[in-house]
């Protein structure tokens, strides 16, 4: 019986990439500090204000990630890449930083020129939020940088210390409204914009050696796939906020009350993927390293063993909302006005999601980024076309999401069965054959 359970504990312990610890921990702060930061501001906030955050929490969450995630993990793997053959990254961040800047720029302009065409519809009028939007950009930006750097040179401890500050500086700062009495939703998207800024300081304080001298660093050592990375990356994020996204489009005017309802259903509905984002975030070189190197068998045991521990993940967390989803919603946002059906569906779509964001990682350590964001784009696709087809506001959502989720997944399921049977390509791209030496395990 002990050798079993230390059997079984070895395979999940290789389940799960090294890092995730560091990693791990810090994800766990910020996922229970973000979900009191919601309670707060869901009990600080009334409908409709609570609806204008919601929407201006879907903008910031699909440009800030969507922009700047495929960033931070070409700098991280570029890093472990030039790291293997001894040779300084500094002059790589710098590439990658001023493309960044030019990028954050660029959409920070666009949101604040077509700030007319959505202030009044989705942010009820609040243009603190246009602001808190423009700003967290920038915040994004530096703290994704940052955190590519970060894992780059293998310091996940100033990584994991990012997130946990950045969750705990933004709750401080609701808390610290919500007893002022504060009531319009603009401050409470400030204190997201300006957490990113905070957190990234104080976990570089004490960091040295982070941009060591090195040859010059060409934009295609960042990879010649990047805008693939991104496509794909901004899709996911539509997919995966489409629910908010949509209940801001669809409400009309008689739909504040359940606008609010399925909005705080949708932050319980999002437990798996936060959950699930300690591992996301460590897989993906790893499995690059693996394809890279030509050790199939092993990339293909690798990822089998992350599938069930994925796939258990959304069974249980689907079992979970129907069975106690309702009285955890009433606790942590009443008035949670949402049945147990609305609920299952949404934790389902969510449960889907992260087995589709599993095998996208593993289609891109085997260089199918095009195809990643081609079966997002589909997901899209399907999630418009579930939306259209219905009238009620809350099915309208539930089940698009959910056949977004059920395409992108048989789309993804597909290409990468394909792939696998046809064997890794021996040119896979020179920026990830070596990302087996980076100090992550899986």
């Amino acid at each position: 019986m002990k050798d079993r359970a230390e059997n079984l504990i070895g395979k999940t312990r290789d389940a799960v990439p090294e890092g995730t610890l560091a990693v791990g921990i810090g994800l766990m702060i910020t996922a229970v500090t973000t979900f009191i930061f919601l309670t707060v501001a869901r009990q600080a906030l009334p409908d409709r204000p609570f609806n204008a955050f919601n929407a201006f929490w879907g903008f910031i969450f699909v440009a800030g990630p969507g922009l700047f995630l495929p960033l931070e993990q070409e700098v991280g793997r570029a890093l472990a890449h030039r790291g293997a053959q001894n040779l300084g990254g500094g002059p790589l961040v710098h590439r990658a930083a001023r493309l960044g800047a030019a990028l954050t720029a660029i959409m920070a302009v666009v949101a604040v020129a077509a700030a007319p065409l959505y202030v009044d519809g989705l942010f009820h009028g609040d243009w603190l939020l246009v602001v808190s939007l423009a700003i967290g950009l920038f915040g994004f930006a530096f703290m994704h940088l940052t955190r590519g750097t970060l894992s780059g040179n293998g310091r996940f401890v100033p990584y994991g210390k990012i997130l946990a500050i950045d969750g705990s500086a933004k709750l401080a700062a609701a808390v610290v409204l919500w007893q002022l009495g504060v009531d319009t939703a603009g401050p409470y998207g400030l204190c997201i914009a300006l957490s990113p800024f905070l957190a990234t300081g104080i976990a570089l304080l004490g960091q040295k050696g982070l941009l060591q001298e090195g040859p010059p660093a060409p934009y295609s050592e960042l990879s010649n796939t990047l805008g693939w990375l991104l496509a794909g990356s901004l899709l996911m994020q539509v997919l995966g906020y489409s629910v908010l996204l949509g209940v801001g489009i669809l409400r009309g005017p008689g739909d504040i009350a359940i606008a609010a309802a399925l909005s705080s259903a949708f932050f319980v509905g999002r437990i798996p993927p936060l959950l699930f984002q300690a591992v996301q975030g460590t897989l993906l070189p790893k499995l690059a390293g693996l394809a890279g190197a030509g050790r199939h068998d092993e990339f293909r045991n690798g990822f089998r063993q992350l599938m069930v521990l994925v796939c258990a993940i959304a069974a249980l967390g689907t079992a979970a909302a129907f069975a106690v989803g309702v009285p955890i919603g009433e606790k942590l946002f009443p008035p949670f006005d949402i049945g147990a059906v609305d609920l299952g569906l949404l934790v389902a779509g969510n449960g889907i999601f992260i087995i589709a964001l599993t095998i996208a990682q593993a289609l891109i350590a085997l260089h199918g980024h095009k195809e990643a964001a081609a079966a997002w784009g589909a997901g899209v696709v399907a999630f418009v076309i579930g939306a259209a087809v219905i009238s009620d506001l809350a099915l309208r959502v539930e089940i698009g999401f959910l056949a977004g989720t059920i395409v992108t997944g048989i789309v993804m399921g597909l290409t990468l069965t394909a792939r696998m049977r046809g064997g890794v390509e021996a040119s896979i791209d020179s920026l990830i054959t070596q990302i087996e030496h980076e100090p992550l395990d899986l």
